[in-house]
């Protein structure tokens, strides 16, 4: 008998696979506070923004207030799935998200690469400045490869930038069409006060309020200067970022990833343990990847190094 006639199908690692770079830094807690960085930097699209606001209650009124939150939620489940769910499962999500995009009309390639690099750009940039050694080569590893996210939002991957020096590029050009109008502005005030039930009151004072601003301060200082709110000098924000993540990470990822939907655990469980994702392994294929002096770090407003995960 063939034992390979037999033997069971490898399990489906998914998009990515636990040897990329977005396995190793999607997991850290550090991408919550990148997420809502996304969510200012998009802001400042004027057409972008007004998509959102024509086709959504989601900054307005009670019921759309609430709908806020369930979009940062559905935002939080596709970048999951997609990092760690199945093929299959990040391919129907893909779809789901295109559809949506067509039935609101706001499927214009332009806005779609700006909401796309905005987010990679944030993603990037927070976990670098947090402490999280990438290197030069695994960052643009990191832009290469959510190329592929690219095309499940409906770009084209030969139109979306590859590197960090793509993706720089594309900012410097696109700057002179960003400002920060009534729009952005509804979006600020929801990202600094969202709407809460009685109970979670203080919880937003004390922890949202923390993260809302340390998102914001962690802009490059073209978007403060567009929304007209200093932040703290950038060795500050480097700081608190740091600081801030290192709380987070004291968390036991065990609970931290129990929170639902559960792509990681669901994730290893198909897997295997040894597929857990942990920053510091990036150290170590940094070593195997990038060769002799490849392991050198980009400051992006301050030493990012001073962080590292213990084995």
């Amino acid at each position: 008998m063939n034992p390979e006639a037999t033997a069971p199908p490898a399990a489906d690692p998914g998009l990515f696979g636990p040897e990329s770079v977005t396995w190793q830094l999607h997991g850290d807690p550090v991408m919550w506070i990148a997420g809502v960085r996304a969510l200012y930097l998009q802001a400042l699209h004027p057409r972008a923004v007004r998509g959102v606001m024509i086709n959504s209650t989601a900054f307005n009124e009670k019921r759309g207030q609430r709908d806020a939150w369930g979009r940062l939620l559905r935002t939080a489940n596709f970048v999951g799935t997609i990092s760690y769910g199945t093929a299959e499962a990040a391919e129907a999500a893909g779809a789901r998200v295109r559809k949506i995009h067509r039935l609101l009309g706001v499927d214009d390639p332009e806005l779609l690469l700006w909401v796309h690099c905005a987010e990679v750009d944030s993603y990037l940039s927070v976990a670098r400045r947090s402490g999280i050694p990438l290197t030069d080569a695994q960052a643009d590893r990191y832009i290469d490869e959510h190329r592929t996210s690219a095309r499940l939002v409906g770009l084209d991957p030969d139109e979306t930038p590859a590197t960090v020096a793509a993706l720089d590029a594309y900012f410097a050009a696109v700057r002179p069409q960003l400002a920060a109008g009534a729009d952005a502005h509804v979006v600020d005030d929801f990202l600094r006060r969202p709407p809460v039930p009685p109970l979670l009151g203080p919880a937003r004072a004390l922890i949202w309020r923390h993260v809302a601003a340390l998102a914001y301060d962690t802009l490059p200082p073209y978007a403060h200067e567009l929304y007209g709110r200093p932040a703290p000098p950038p060795e500050t924000v480097t700081h608190r970022l740091v600081a801030t993540a290192n709380a987070l990470r004291s968390i036991p990822a065990r609970l931290r990833w129990r929170l639902p939907p559960g792509h990681i655990l669901n994730a290893m469980a198909r897997l295997g343990p040894a597929t857990r994702p942990a920053p510091f392994k990036l150290h170590r294929q940094a070593a195997i990847l990038d060769g002799p002096g490849g392991a050198q770090q980009r400051s992006d407003g301050g030493d990012s190094t001073r962080w590292r995960t213990p084995g």
